[in-house]
Protein backbone atom coordinates (compact mmCIF):
# COMPACT_ATOMS: atom_id res chain seq x y z
CA UNK A 1 0.00 0.00 0.00
CA UNK A 2 1.41 3.55 -0.45
CA UNK A 3 1.33 6.27 1.52
CA UNK A 4 -1.40 8.83 1.68
CA UNK A 5 0.44 11.52 1.28
CA UNK A 6 3.93 11.62 -0.47
CA UNK A 7 5.70 14.51 -1.75
CA UNK A 8 4.68 15.50 -5.37
CA UNK A 9 7.19 16.59 -8.11
CA UNK A 10 5.15 17.60 -10.65
CA UNK A 11 6.34 21.32 -11.08
CA UNK A 12 9.74 21.31 -9.51
CA UNK A 13 13.23 21.32 -11.57
CA UNK A 14 15.08 18.19 -11.63
CA UNK A 15 18.13 20.58 -9.61
CA UNK A 16 15.74 20.81 -7.05
CA UNK A 17 14.15 17.64 -6.90
CA UNK A 18 17.77 16.36 -6.41
CA UNK A 19 18.00 19.01 -3.84
CA UNK A 20 15.35 18.09 -1.87
CA UNK A 21 15.45 14.10 -2.58
CA UNK A 22 19.46 14.02 -1.47
CA UNK A 23 18.80 14.74 2.86
CA UNK A 24 16.29 12.77 2.72
CA UNK A 25 18.10 9.64 1.03
CA UNK A 26 20.98 10.17 3.17
CA UNK A 27 18.79 10.10 5.83
CA UNK A 28 17.76 6.70 5.57
CA UNK A 29 19.07 3.16 6.58
CA UNK A 30 19.73 0.81 3.94
CA UNK A 31 16.75 -1.52 2.44
CA UNK A 32 14.52 2.06 3.78
CA UNK A 33 12.58 3.55 0.69
CA UNK A 34 11.31 6.86 -0.15
CA UNK A 35 8.50 7.50 -2.21
CA UNK A 36 7.32 10.68 -4.64
CA UNK A 37 5.04 11.12 -7.33
CA UNK A 38 5.46 12.46 -10.63
CA UNK A 39 4.25 12.56 -14.24
CA UNK A 40 3.52 9.30 -15.91
CA UNK A 41 6.29 8.76 -18.58
CA UNK A 42 3.78 7.09 -20.59
CA UNK A 43 1.26 9.85 -20.71
CA UNK A 44 2.64 10.77 -23.85
CA UNK A 45 5.59 9.61 -26.65
CA UNK A 46 8.27 11.94 -28.34
CA UNK A 47 8.48 14.25 -25.38
CA UNK A 48 11.90 15.32 -24.40
CA UNK A 49 12.46 16.00 -20.44
CA UNK A 50 11.52 18.92 -19.87
CA UNK A 51 8.23 19.42 -21.93
CA UNK A 52 5.69 21.03 -20.07
CA UNK A 53 2.07 19.72 -20.10
CA UNK A 54 -1.25 20.52 -18.96
CA UNK A 55 -2.95 18.45 -16.02
CA UNK A 56 -5.83 18.94 -13.88
CA UNK A 57 -5.51 22.97 -14.95
CA UNK A 58 -1.95 22.89 -13.93
CA UNK A 59 1.63 22.83 -15.50
CA UNK A 60 3.59 19.90 -14.62
CA UNK A 61 6.96 19.22 -16.47
CA UNK A 62 7.21 15.77 -18.17
CA UNK A 63 10.57 13.10 -17.41
CA UNK A 64 11.20 9.64 -18.85
CA UNK A 65 11.58 6.71 -17.01
CA UNK A 66 15.22 6.98 -17.54
CA UNK A 67 15.61 10.22 -15.39
CA UNK A 68 14.46 8.17 -12.77
CA UNK A 69 16.14 5.57 -12.95
CA UNK A 70 19.44 7.11 -13.40
CA UNK A 71 18.30 9.20 -10.23
CA UNK A 72 18.31 6.27 -8.44
CA UNK A 73 21.49 5.18 -8.72
CA UNK A 74 23.09 8.58 -8.54
CA UNK A 75 21.51 8.97 -5.28
CA UNK A 76 22.56 5.45 -3.95
CA UNK A 77 19.61 3.75 -4.67
CA UNK A 78 17.40 1.23 -6.61
CA UNK A 79 14.41 1.92 -8.71
CA UNK A 80 10.97 -0.27 -7.31
CA UNK A 81 8.59 -0.81 -9.64
CA UNK A 82 5.91 2.01 -10.54
CA UNK A 83 2.48 2.20 -8.66
CA UNK A 84 0.08 4.21 -10.64
CA UNK A 85 -1.81 6.77 -8.26
CA UNK A 86 -3.86 8.92 -10.22
CA UNK A 87 -4.79 9.59 -13.86
CA UNK A 88 -1.67 10.91 -15.64
CA UNK A 89 1.05 10.60 -12.21
CA UNK A 90 3.27 7.67 -10.71
CA UNK A 91 4.55 7.30 -7.82
CA UNK A 92 8.40 6.19 -7.57
CA UNK A 93 9.84 4.85 -4.75
CA UNK A 94 14.09 4.80 -4.33
CA UNK A 95 15.63 1.37 -1.83
CA UNK A 96 18.29 3.05 -0.38
CA UNK A 97 21.59 0.36 -1.70
CA UNK A 98 23.67 -1.44 1.45
CA UNK A 99 27.12 -0.01 0.42
CA UNK A 100 28.83 -2.49 1.97
CA UNK A 101 27.16 -5.34 -0.24
CA UNK A 102 29.83 -4.78 -2.44
CA UNK A 103 33.18 -6.70 -3.31
CA UNK A 104 35.16 -3.49 -3.77
CA UNK A 105 34.84 -2.65 -0.23
CA UNK A 106 35.92 -5.73 1.33
CA UNK A 107 39.54 -6.30 2.87
CA UNK A 108 39.99 -9.79 1.90
CA UNK A 109 42.42 -12.59 0.44
CA UNK A 110 41.95 -12.72 -3.42
CA UNK A 111 39.55 -16.29 -2.88
CA UNK A 112 37.56 -14.42 -0.40
CA UNK A 113 36.94 -11.43 -2.41
CA UNK A 114 36.99 -13.05 -6.24
CA UNK A 115 36.54 -16.92 -5.51
CA UNK A 116 33.65 -19.13 -5.87
CA UNK A 117 30.68 -18.15 -3.08
CA UNK A 118 32.29 -14.46 -2.69
CA UNK A 119 29.71 -11.45 -3.94
CA UNK A 120 32.14 -11.23 -6.76
CA UNK A 121 30.76 -14.66 -7.56
CA UNK A 122 27.18 -13.54 -8.05
CA UNK A 123 27.68 -11.32 -10.34
CA UNK A 124 26.54 -12.12 -14.40
CA UNK A 125 27.15 -9.31 -16.65
CA UNK A 126 26.15 -11.20 -19.48
CA UNK A 127 22.73 -10.04 -17.67
CA UNK A 128 23.52 -6.52 -18.26
CA UNK A 129 22.33 -4.94 -21.19
CA UNK A 130 25.05 -2.58 -21.03
CA UNK A 131 27.69 -4.76 -20.74
CA UNK A 132 26.87 -7.68 -22.91
CA UNK A 133 25.18 -5.45 -26.03
CA UNK A 134 28.93 -3.75 -26.14
CA UNK A 135 30.86 -6.62 -25.66
CA UNK A 136 29.04 -8.86 -28.57
CA UNK A 137 29.22 -5.48 -30.37
CA UNK A 138 32.99 -5.68 -29.96
CA UNK A 139 33.58 -9.73 -30.18
CA UNK A 140 32.33 -8.64 -33.54
CA UNK A 141 34.56 -5.66 -34.00
CA UNK A 142 37.79 -7.93 -33.20
CA UNK A 143 36.17 -10.66 -35.88
CA UNK A 144 36.10 -13.36 -33.18
CA UNK A 145 34.60 -16.36 -35.98
CA UNK A 146 38.02 -16.45 -36.99
CA UNK A 147 40.35 -16.38 -34.37
CA UNK A 148 41.08 -20.08 -33.57
CA UNK A 149 42.99 -19.64 -30.42
CA UNK A 150 41.76 -17.34 -27.65
CA UNK A 151 43.17 -16.35 -24.27
CA UNK A 152 41.16 -14.52 -22.02
CA UNK A 153 42.93 -13.13 -18.81
CA UNK A 154 41.43 -12.62 -15.46
CA UNK A 155 38.86 -15.21 -16.50
CA UNK A 156 37.33 -16.05 -12.84
CA UNK A 157 34.30 -18.63 -14.16
CA UNK A 158 33.93 -17.56 -17.67
CA UNK A 159 31.44 -15.46 -18.53
CA UNK A 160 32.71 -14.02 -21.39
CA UNK A 161 33.55 -17.28 -23.09
CA UNK A 162 29.84 -18.24 -22.06
CA UNK A 163 29.08 -15.20 -24.78
CA UNK A 164 31.31 -16.42 -27.36
CA UNK A 165 30.42 -19.97 -27.50
CA UNK A 166 26.62 -18.62 -27.46
CA UNK A 167 27.81 -16.31 -30.50
CA UNK A 168 29.49 -18.84 -32.95
CA UNK A 169 27.00 -21.73 -32.39
CA UNK A 170 29.69 -24.14 -32.83
CA UNK A 171 33.40 -23.50 -31.42
CA UNK A 172 34.83 -26.74 -31.87
CA UNK A 173 37.39 -25.77 -34.07
CA UNK A 174 38.08 -23.03 -31.77
CA UNK A 175 40.68 -23.21 -28.83
CA UNK A 176 39.79 -21.04 -25.41
CA UNK A 177 42.55 -20.76 -22.62
CA UNK A 178 41.48 -18.70 -19.39
CA UNK A 179 44.07 -17.86 -16.70
CA UNK A 180 43.28 -16.11 -13.02
CA UNK A 181 45.07 -16.05 -10.11
CA UNK A 182 42.24 -17.14 -7.71
CA UNK A 183 42.05 -20.86 -7.73
CA UNK A 184 38.31 -21.61 -6.59
CA UNK A 185 37.03 -19.68 -9.50
CA UNK A 186 39.24 -21.63 -11.66
CA UNK A 187 37.80 -24.78 -10.42
CA UNK A 188 34.17 -23.48 -10.95
CA UNK A 189 35.01 -22.65 -14.80
CA UNK A 190 36.47 -26.28 -14.79
CA UNK A 191 33.39 -27.67 -13.94
CA UNK A 192 30.95 -25.22 -15.92
CA UNK A 193 33.01 -25.74 -19.02
CA UNK A 194 33.86 -29.62 -18.95
CA UNK A 195 31.94 -31.02 -21.60
CA UNK A 196 34.25 -28.44 -23.79
CA UNK A 197 37.60 -30.59 -24.52
CA UNK A 198 39.03 -27.38 -26.60
CA UNK A 199 38.86 -25.43 -23.32
CA UNK A 200 41.71 -24.80 -20.87
CA UNK A 201 42.16 -23.51 -17.85
CA UNK A 202 44.92 -22.21 -15.55
CA UNK A 203 45.33 -21.42 -11.82
CA UNK A 204 48.54 -18.52 -12.21
CA UNK A 205 49.42 -15.15 -11.99
CA UNK A 206 49.19 -12.98 -14.99
CA UNK A 207 53.00 -11.50 -13.99
CA UNK A 208 54.54 -14.80 -14.93
CA UNK A 209 52.64 -16.21 -18.44
CA UNK A 210 56.33 -16.65 -19.57
CA UNK A 211 56.19 -19.45 -17.58
CA UNK A 212 53.20 -20.87 -18.68
CA UNK A 213 54.75 -21.71 -22.64
CA UNK A 214 51.76 -20.52 -23.89
CA UNK A 215 51.63 -20.38 -28.07
CA UNK A 216 50.35 -17.16 -29.71
CA UNK A 217 47.18 -16.13 -29.57
CA UNK A 218 44.82 -14.79 -32.55
CA UNK A 219 42.48 -12.93 -29.80
CA UNK A 220 43.83 -11.69 -26.23
CA UNK A 221 40.59 -10.58 -23.77
CA UNK A 222 40.84 -9.00 -20.46
CA UNK A 223 37.98 -7.35 -19.06
CA UNK A 224 38.55 -5.58 -15.60
CA UNK A 225 42.05 -7.34 -15.14
CA UNK A 226 44.86 -5.29 -16.01
CA UNK A 227 43.81 -2.84 -14.08
CA UNK A 228 43.95 -5.08 -10.90
CA UNK A 229 46.62 -2.80 -8.15
CA UNK A 230 49.18 -6.13 -8.13
CA UNK A 231 49.47 -5.09 -12.26
CA UNK A 232 51.73 -2.38 -13.34
CA UNK A 233 49.47 -1.73 -16.52
CA UNK A 234 51.83 -0.44 -18.50
CA UNK A 235 54.70 -2.85 -18.44
CA UNK A 236 52.00 -6.07 -18.33
CA UNK A 237 50.36 -4.52 -21.63
CA UNK A 238 53.36 -4.40 -24.02
CA UNK A 239 54.47 -7.67 -22.30
CA UNK A 240 51.01 -9.37 -23.42
CA UNK A 241 51.34 -7.58 -26.80
CA UNK A 242 55.18 -8.85 -27.48
CA UNK A 243 55.52 -12.08 -26.00
CA UNK A 244 51.86 -13.82 -26.78
CA UNK A 245 49.93 -11.94 -29.41
CA UNK A 246 50.28 -13.46 -32.99
CA UNK A 247 51.35 -11.05 -35.46
CA UNK A 248 47.84 -10.96 -37.17
CA UNK A 249 46.40 -11.36 -33.83
CA UNK A 250 43.62 -8.84 -31.98
CA UNK A 251 43.27 -7.78 -28.66
CA UNK A 252 39.43 -7.03 -26.84
CA UNK A 253 40.02 -4.94 -23.38
CA UNK A 254 37.58 -4.05 -20.82
CA UNK A 255 37.72 -1.06 -18.67
CA UNK A 256 35.06 -0.62 -15.56
CA UNK A 257 33.40 2.22 -15.97
CA UNK A 258 31.07 1.21 -12.85
CA UNK A 259 30.66 -0.54 -9.65
CA UNK A 260 28.86 -3.31 -8.52
CA UNK A 261 26.90 -2.49 -4.65
CA UNK A 262 24.20 -4.40 -3.60
CA UNK A 263 22.95 -6.05 -6.82
CA UNK A 264 23.08 -3.00 -8.61
CA UNK A 265 25.61 -2.24 -11.74
CA UNK A 266 26.57 1.68 -10.82
CA UNK A 267 28.24 3.75 -13.69
CA UNK A 268 30.98 5.15 -12.91
CA UNK A 269 34.56 4.16 -11.84
CA UNK A 270 35.91 4.99 -8.43
CA UNK A 271 38.80 5.00 -6.60
CA UNK A 272 40.11 5.66 -3.07
CA UNK A 273 39.66 9.14 -1.42
CA UNK A 274 37.08 10.23 -3.04
CA UNK A 275 32.91 10.22 -2.59
CA UNK A 276 32.56 10.68 -6.60
CA UNK A 277 33.30 8.88 -9.75
CA UNK A 278 36.88 9.85 -11.21
CA UNK A 279 37.86 8.38 -14.19
CA UNK A 280 41.38 10.01 -14.17
CA UNK A 281 43.20 6.27 -14.10
CA UNK A 282 40.10 4.91 -16.42
CA UNK A 283 40.99 7.13 -18.73
CA UNK A 284 44.80 7.32 -18.77
CA UNK A 285 45.20 3.44 -19.05
CA UNK A 286 42.83 3.19 -22.07
CA UNK A 287 44.69 6.29 -23.81
CA UNK A 288 47.97 4.76 -22.90
CA UNK A 289 46.24 1.45 -24.55
CA UNK A 290 45.17 2.82 -27.90
CA UNK A 291 48.37 4.97 -28.35
CA UNK A 292 50.82 1.97 -27.85
CA UNK A 293 48.42 -0.57 -29.81
CA UNK A 294 48.02 2.05 -32.61
CA UNK A 295 52.13 2.32 -32.87
CA UNK A 296 52.08 -1.34 -33.15
CA UNK A 297 50.13 -1.24 -36.22
CA UNK A 298 46.81 -2.26 -34.67
CA UNK A 299 43.22 -0.17 -35.66
CA UNK A 300 42.13 0.69 -32.05
CA UNK A 301 38.18 1.82 -31.36
CA UNK A 302 36.89 2.40 -27.87
CA UNK A 303 33.39 1.65 -27.23
CA UNK A 304 30.81 1.03 -24.00
CA UNK A 305 29.40 2.88 -22.04
CA UNK A 306 29.87 1.06 -18.10
CA UNK A 307 32.61 -1.08 -19.36
CA UNK A 308 34.33 0.78 -21.85
CA UNK A 309 35.41 -1.68 -24.54
CA UNK A 310 39.01 -1.39 -26.93
CA UNK A 311 38.97 -3.45 -29.56
CA UNK A 312 42.64 -3.93 -31.71
CA UNK A 313 43.21 -5.61 -34.76
CA UNK A 314 45.84 -5.88 -36.38
CA UNK A 315 46.68 -3.67 -40.06
CA UNK A 316 50.46 -4.66 -40.91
Amino acid sequence: MLKKFMQRYHNYTLQQIIQDLRPKIDSLHPKEHTTFEVVNPDIESSLYNGATLKIDESESIYRGYKTWLDLAHLLGCKMLTPKETRDAFVAITYEKLHTDASFHAQESSKEQKYGEGSIFSQIRKNEEAAFIYYYLQALQNVGVSKRKRILNLGVNSGDEFEAILSLLGDASEHEFVGVDYCESAINAAKKKFAQYPNMAFYAHDINDLASLNFAAFDLIISIGTLQSSNLEFNAVLMSIVQNHLSRDGAMLLGFPNCRWIDGEMIYGARVKNYAFSEMGLLYKDAVFAKKYLQQKKYRVTLTGKDYLFLCATSIR
